[in-house]
């Protein structure tokens, strides 16, 4: 007798073939059969007009703070999310030593745009060891299943002290215990090492991230803690020193492509995105995946969704106006009382007469690109857009700001302002970063449809007050897989993609598509009616702190071990989560 049956449904197994109809059946945690399922069942789900796929493998979060207060990893758990793996980009919390938790916490705020203040009063701690932080993890619930990576910044703060952000080279000992840790951890369950290689990175402070200018000698000589085991991966961001030119880009793949072939053979992911600086740099990366892979080693691109972009606002982290001088005269009152000085003739017109100052530099995390986007605002507004009650992440030119006040033949300054008044001042704006150089989503596609392609970079848990990308699940069903008019991938690929091929890459086997034996981590899809809502800002962090949150129609259910966590886009307060350790599981 089956614990649940899904019946009625239409099935999207994750290996890739067409749909077909059928029903699943769940016993302890497992699924049991598929297909035809004639046994009775003590309790059965009708799943009649919807999709039943595999649960979703999201390769690139950083709860690695929230885990330890937040039981339901939203948002990525109501976006048939089932699986994250956390500690990306080289940024977590262990090891630390109890005088090193301001240091992480000032880390983590600015490269990650996590409120220092939430991270302050949430942390749990109780730790110092990376061992030790996931046997704390380990003992409490949580909605969905997570592994860890082990982030070089840590470590490098753990064995170097104050010498890790002040920009020294690592020393042979130093080397030697960072790869003693590292196996260290490794061995109790660690999925993996990442390491943080951007400019574009800062603590809270404006430093320098620790790890962003180790040398190649560094990451060979941690990532020897690989050799010999026959599970783990490395995870790399890396902007490839694109602001000193492109002439950089085959010394930094030369950096990767030592850590690479020290793992004694273990997988990398590399974070892959079209920068307007060097719009050809995603194929660049792509092609040397692929010779790498020719070679013998097993090297893959994390390919976001759609625009890697920027949410603005008045409630947000960032927006057009946060450096001038009238608006920082007005920055701390409560938002409706911004509101309503803003909606002064006189402070409008004053305001969109000035110039930013500027935001970026010593003591602020803020990258250099946010004073060139305040400086430059008339142009950049042809690259901004209204976000939309129906949120488009694929807006046509024509409905820029910039274009807007052309064909209006009113300043284009004064159109944002109104804007963002709109909604009481909760009107959010959107400006794509990365990935949208040519005005579409086209190069997106390009990189999805690469056979090295992974789906990633959803960051969730991260720059909460930018963006909510952890949404990336929903969007590419209802984008790539219905939505657009060209270049269309079909359901079959996308569920591909983001149940099997994530999780096959980061070491799981037993979850990921819809068969005898593996884990009944599924979701039930409402396809034709799945829709991503406007991102909303809540204040649920501790301390206060704030975050955006976007919810979605459609999810029916979701399941992780057979317990249903989420039924019509809402979380059930069932909490079969659990620290996966890599290395066992079958």
């Amino acid at each position: 007798m089956y614990d649940l049956k899904i019946v009625g449904g239409t099935l999207v197994d994750g290996t890739g073939k067409d749909r077909y109809p059928g029903d699943v059946g769940i016993k302890d945690g497992k699924i049991v059969a598929v297909g035809k399922c004639d046994e009775s069942a003590a309790e059965t789900f009708d799943a009649d007009g919807a999709i039943v796929a595999p649960g979703f493998v999201d390769i690139h979060t950083h709860y690695d703070g929230q885990i330890s207060w937040d039981e339901e990893l939203a948002p990525s758990s109501i976006h048939g999310v089932t699986t994250c793996a956390m500690g990306s980009c080289g940024v977590g919390f262990a090891p630390v030593r109890p005088t090193d938790h301001a240091k992480l916490i000032e880390l983590m705020e600015g490269v990650e745009d996590i409120p220092g203040t939430a991270l302050s009063e949430g942390i749990s701690w109780g730790w110092e060891s990376f061992p030790e932080y996931m046997d704390v993890l380990d003992r409490m619930p949580h909605t969905i299943d997570f592994l860890a990576h082990v982030p070089h910044d840590a470590l490098r703060v753990y064995v170097m002290g104050d010498r890790a952000a002040h920009d020294e080279p690592a020393n042979p000992d130093d080397i030697s215990e960072m790869r003693r840790l590292l196996r260290v951890a490794l061995e109790a369950g660690a999925t993996g090492f990442s390491t943080g290689r951007s400019d574009n990175h800062r603590t809270a402070v404006g430093d320098w991230t620790p790890a962003s200018e180790a040398a190649g000698e560094e990451l060979a000589g941690i990532a020897e803690a690989f050799k010999g085991l026959g599970y783990g991966v490395l995870q790399a961001v890396s902007d490839f020193n694109i602001l000193h030119g492109d002439e950089h880009f085959d010394a930094e793949w030369g950096v990767l492509e030592q850590m690479l072939r020290a793992a004694g053979g273990r997988p990398m992911s590399v974070s892959t995105m079209q920068r307007d600086h060097s719009p050809d740099q995603w194929k660049w990366i792509l092609d040397r995946a692929s010779k790498a892979n020719d070679e013998g080693f097993d090297v893959r691109c994390q390919v976001g969704a759609r625009g890697i972009g920027v949410i603005l606002g008045l409630q947000a982290t960032f927006h057009p106006f946060m450096g001038f001088p009238s608006y920082k005269a007005i920055s701390q009152l409560p938002l409706p009382e911004r509101v309503q000085a803003m909606r002064s003739p006189e402070l409008r017109a004053r305001m969109i007469e000035e110039k930013s100052e500027p935001v970026a530099g010593d003591g602020s995390m803020l990258p250099p690109l946010a004073d060139y986007f305040l400086s430059n605002l008339e142009m950049v507004a042809m690259r901004l857009f209204r976000l939309g009650e129906k949120p488009n992440y694929e807006p046509s030119p024509t409905e820029s700001f910039g274009a807007s006040a052309m064909s209006r033949g009113e300043p284009v300054l004064g159109l944002i302002y109104d804007a963002m008044l709109e909604h009481d001042g909760e009107a959010l704006l959107y400006f794509p970063v990365y990935n949208y150089t040519e005005m579409n989503l086209d190069a997106v596609h390009e990189m999805l449809t690469h056979p090295l392609a992974l789906p990633g970079l959803s960051d969730g848990g991260a720059h909460v007050g930018t963006i909510c990308d952890a949404s990336f699940t929903t969007f590419l069903m209802t984008h790539w897989a219905r939505d657009r008019e060209r270049g269309r991938i079909p359901l079959e690929r996308i569920i591909q993609m983001q149940a099997h091929d994530t999780s096959r890459f980061i070491g799981l086997n037993d979850r990921g598509l819809l068969e005898p034996g593996r884990r009944a981590d599924i979701n039930i899809i409402d396809f034709d009616n799945l829709e991503l809502l406007h991102p909303t800002m809540l204040k649920d962090l501790p301390a206060g702190g704030q975050r955006l949150m976007q919810y979605a129609n459609g999810y029916v259910a979701t399941l992780v071990a057979g317990e249903v966590i989420a039924k019509d886009g809402k979380l059930t307060g069932a909490r079969p989560g659990r620290l996966v350790r890599a290395g066992r599981q079958a």
